[in-house]
């Protein structure tokens, strides 16, 4: 009876290991890979991104990150690449990351394995472009992560200003710090409300002197199908005029090459102090033309034909180096009723370079970065066209350039 009893027990144990061997091989994989993805989430959330998701499809696993946390978004992009590889990448097919801006698709990076591949990922392997294929689609409803909406940032933009027109005197300045309120109040959509304040006036005259409104803009960015990029945005503009502006962007299937539009309509006016005058005189200005990026050098050219402020229509040649923490850049006009003019302009980022939110407390920080433009042949009225958005500069507007992206991936 014994060792009935004993051959029983031995067959029990038997069939309750096999049991579980099955049970094993048919869970599903989705639960790793569940665990990986939230894991690689929470991680991408603690290091500061916003408006953090993903999912797994049975074609690839999708992330969606925005960098807040670094300045240069390149860095903060790479930043992302690393946690994503080191968290684990799936297997036997591709990961898709997805990189927005106030919760809009700017470019994506993926990664694909091919069979004979190393196990070590590098940079080299993930392919960044502006086209986001159907990923954004499978994604977009699922639950984000830290997200951006309402958080405050308070960002200085310091500028110096500095002319020659006088003989008696080599340069008159002018040095202002201007913080900005900046809001994420939906999907794509900005409020920035900036006050100037002038800390040393030398010949700008009586109004540069005085503390008063700067931007105060609504700009709402849009995605258009056939990867259109656009902003629209309304409100107070510099060169002290208010309306509207309107900016598409559209790059051709080989990246290196795009084009670019731009529209306003604008009136005049200006501040004295925080009394707003103003005319009923209103203009248009457009420009339209073409870029194209050497990315062995991070070097860009552009050609435009552009109509100013004055209704003056001209063309103009620009080309720039992207480092990574400055642009520096020639330029070349010639309107009609104007002389041919040019000169050079840099930009250079401010530090810190890093900086997390807590929450909703607001940010304090300095602006992404501060720059001069020199006007070689000193003009004063020709050649203005406003920027409609306090943030927008050289630097800014190459942030989610692919080429430039890659090669930080290629050189961090």
């Amino acid at each position: 009876m014994k060792n009935k009893s004993s051959s029983k027990g031995v067959l029990y144990r038997c069939l309750l290991y096999c049991i579980a061997i099955l049970l094993l091989v048919m869970i599903p994989l989705k639960s790793f890979s569940q665990s990986t993805g939230e894991l690689t989430t929470d991680s991408l959330v603690k290091m500061g991104f916003e408006n953090v998701r993903w999912t797994d499809t049975p074609e690839e696993r999708v992330y969606v990150v925005e960098n807040s946390a670094y300045k240069i978004q390149a860095l903060g992009i790479r930043k992302a690449v690393d946690i994503i590889q080191s968290m684990g990448l799936p297997k036997d097919k591709s990961c898709k990351l997805i990189v927005t801006n106030y919760n809009i698709p700017q470019v994506s990076l993926t990664y694909q394995p091919l069979a004979g591949d190393t196990t070590v990922v590098s940079g080299e392997d993930w392919k960044v472009s502006y086209d986001i294929g159907d990923s954004w689609d499978k994604v977009k409803k699922e639950k984000k992560k830290n997200s951006s909406l309402f958080k405050v940032d308070i960002l200085v933009y310091p500028q110096l200003y500095f002319k020659n027109y006088i003989i008696t005197q080599i340069y008159q300045a002018l040095l202002e710090f201007s913080p900005a309120v900046e809001v994420s109040l939906w999907p794509g959509m900005k409020f920035t409300g900036q006050i100037i304040l002038p800390v040393y006036n030398d010949g700008y005259g009586e109004l540069a002197g005085k503390v008063r409104p700067g931007y105060l803009t609504l700009a709402q960015q849009f995605r258009l199908p056939y990867n259109i990029l656009g902003t629209a945005t309304i409100g107070f503009f510099d060169y002290d005029t208010y309306g509207a502006d309107l900016n598409l962007f559209y790059p051709f299937k080989d990246e290196r090459f795009s084009i670019e539009g731009r529209f306003g309509y604008v009136g005049f006016g200006y501040w004295r102090g925080f009394k707003f005058r103003y005319n009923d005189k209103y203009t248009t200005y457009w420009s339209v033309g073409g870029n194209f990026y050497w990315p062995r050098f991070n070097t860009q050219f552009k050609l435009r034909a552009e109509q100013y402020l004055l209704k003056e229509k001209g063309v103009r040649f620009e080309m720039i180096r992207h480092f990574r923490y400055a642009s520096i850049g020639f330029y070349a006009v010639k309107a009609e009723h104007a002389n041919s003019n040019g000169g050079f302009k840099f930009i250079v980022a401010l530090p810190p370079y890093k900086y997390k939110r807590h929450k909703y407390i607001p940010r304090v920080s300095t602006s992404l970065g501060t720059g001069i433009t020199y006007n070689a042949g000193n003009e004063k009225y020709y050649y203005k066209m406003p920027y409609s958005n306090a943030s927008d500069n050289i630097m800014q507007q190459n942030s989610f350039n692919p080429y430039f992206i890659k090669s930080e991936l290629l050189n961090f």
